[in-house]
């Protein structure tokens, strides 16, 4: 039998589109009757949706193409064909009713993140990317903001316990001496796809997981953004510090957390 053209991304992306679609269906479907929520720290949570989600998603996966998976509540192992995948991105929001959380799949082939797909389903959107060939939001192609707005750059600054309040609130502190305008939405992937749609011009966070950031991260590189190297010091299993913004604002920003950019991409 011949191998598939492109050794099966294309594939995989289809699968992924259609997962994420399911997936936000099925989550959805489980927020009329959430069940007990599990606390893993005062701002991260689990519930029975979290787990189903995760558990479709690695099945289904598996059974097509044989990939590894890692995901955020049941954990897996690295390997040079792994799905990394956060099955409810924003769970305090999904719990409370807000809109703002999503599906998030990233697959990754000898260490490179090849294909990303987060799909927010309470406002229908559908963000995909292949490395190399840009990223879009219900097919239609996206760009980072390049600063047209002429305002002032917005950025969304997750938090994390893993980093310290006083950290965190001297960012802040940064940011704001430095002209910043600054949010807080719940949703390292959703913060990642509204940059690479020109809805926000940067998404900082001092420390996050790779489930939630890698998707968004390719989403950001494809519609011509910049951002730090993620994957290295094995940010793929510990997670790391992460900056995804516009060029305009990039290396300011990557001054104020300490870090350095990637090149930008080649034009797609």
């Amino acid at each position: 039998m011949s191998a598939e053209p492109d050794d099966g991304i294309e594939a995989r992306l289809a699968l992924a589109i259609t997962l994420a679609r399911e997936a936000g269906a099925l989550a959805l479907g489980m927020r009329q009757s959430l069940g007990p929520v599990e606390s893993k720290s005062p701002i991260d949570f689990c519930t029975a949706a979290d787990h189903a989600v995760e558990d479709m998603i690695r099945a289904r996966t598996t059974a097509a193409f044989g990939d590894g998976m890692i995901g955020e509540e049941d954990g897996g192992e690295a390997s040079d064909s792994v799905w990394v995948v956060d099955p409810i991105d924003g769970t305090a929001n999904f719990i409370h009713g807000n809109p703002r959380w999503c599906i998030s799949l990233a697959y990754l082939r000898a260490g490179q993140v090849e294909l990303g797909v987060i799909f927010q389903p309470r406002e229908d959107r559908l963000f995909w990317a292949r490395r190399g060939r840009g990223a879009f939001l219900n097919g239609e192609r996206m760009r980072v903001s390049h600063l047209a707005h002429g305002a002032a750059p917005l950025v969304e600054v997750g938090w994390s316990e893993r980093r310290s309040m006083e950290d965190y609130c001297g960012l802040l502190l940064r940011l704001t001496a430095e002209r910043f305008e600054f949010r807080r939405h719940g949703s390292g992937a959703l913060g990642l796809a509204d940059v690479a749609a020109g809805l926000n011009d940067a998404y900082a966070e001092l420390h996050i997981n790779a489930w939630d950031a890698l998707a968004g991260l390719l989403l950001v590189h494809e519609a011509g953004g910049v951002t730090n190297d993620f994957l290295a010091d094995d940010g793929l299993t510990r997670g790391n510090l992460l900056l995804a913004a516009t060029p305009e604002v990039g290396g300011r920003l990557a001054s104020l957390l300490g870090t350095a950019l990637l090149p930008l991409p080649a034009a797609g």
